[in-house]
């Protein structure tokens, strides 16, 4: 199945906010026949959201790239600048302003394939942090594919450095080369873990909010829908969000419960930034998609 893509303008509270369909198009003019008889369509849209200070295209086109995967195997796409990002307009903010944006997203989307089987949120980084923050309260998603969620704490960024970047430096060959040649600065590396163990050690202490762990977590208790979690293996990021599921935990029971799937990846980095890793994320996403097809 071939694509089309086409710009698009929203208007939300009156920002004009810029996004980019990416539609299936069938190979012939039966297939057109047939979905156009068809009473309930055969798949869900997917709303992507960009994280970090990206616009639609996101790192190295990835978002570009995938969404055009997305659409080839018949599933529409939608892309959007948040407001700030790109060519939308308004000031630029941070991830946990973006309710209104994805809701306006949602509302457009819907206009321009009235077609909808619901909607899935792919969201990278902070983009899936917003999804996690914003799915509960919204009935048109029917699910959620997070990627390298966003979850950062001081503590939580120090105990993710300690435990997964000092353990594989020790065993790293280039620190070894250097210690032997001479030119290891141990005070300097001193001074660097002793001031992460005083971070990871840091209480938050009293808050007038919870923290945005905390806020994830009820946003993914409150959403009933299906949940692709994809992890890469060579981001602090990601280690960071999977550190939260300690023994016990109720961050544990969510990512063991029924309606999450979990595909970790453990050469990626945290915007798969080769060909291969980006397909692999294209094929775990379609092959999690494929139950909307049965």
């Amino acid at each position: 199945m071939d694509y089309e893509e086409r710009a698009c303008s929203l208007d939300c509270a009156g920002q004009q906010l810029i996004g980019i369909l990416t539609l299936p198009l069938p190979e012939s003019e039966a297939e057109a026949e047939v979905a156009a008889a068809a009473a309930t369509p055969a798949a869900p849209g997917i709303l992507m959201l960009v994280g970090g200070a990206q616009y639609r295209s996101g790192s190295h086109r990835q978002f570009t790239l995938l969404a055009r995967s997305f659409a080839a195997a018949g599933f529409p796409v939608m892309r959007l600048d948040f407001h700030g990002m790109g060519d939308s307009q308004g000031d630029s903010a941070d991830f946990e302003t973006f309710g209104p944006d994805i809701d306006c997203a949602l509302t457009a989307f819907g206009q321009a394939v009235p077609t909808l089987a619901g909607v899935v949120l792919w969201g990278l980084c902070d983009g899936a942090s917003a999804a996690l923050l914003h799915a509960h309260a919204d009935a048109r998603v029917q699910g959620m594919v997070l990627v390298n969620p966003w979850a950062r704490t001081e503590s939580g960024q120090a105990q993710a450095y300690l435990k997964h970047y000092y353990r594989a430096r020790l065993w790293s060959p280039d620190l070894w080369s250097k210690i032997l040649r001479g030119r290891f600065d141990a005070r300097a590396a001193l001074r660097s873990l002793w001031e992460q163990m005083r971070r990871a050690g840091r209480s938050a202490g009293p808050a007038a909010q919870a923290s945005l762990p905390d806020r994830l977590q009820q946003g993914y208790e409150s959403f009933a829908g299906p949940v692709l979690l994809v992890l890469s293996g060579q981001d602090l990021t990601a280690r960071e969000f999977a550190d939260l599921a300690t023994p016990g935990s109720r961050w544990e029971a969510l990512l063991q419960d029924q309606r999450t799937t979990r595909l970790d990846l453990p050469e990626a980095n945290h915007t798969f930034s080769t060909r291969t890793w980006r397909q692999e994320v294209a094929q775990g996403t379609l092959q999690w998609l494929a139950r909307w097809r049965s």
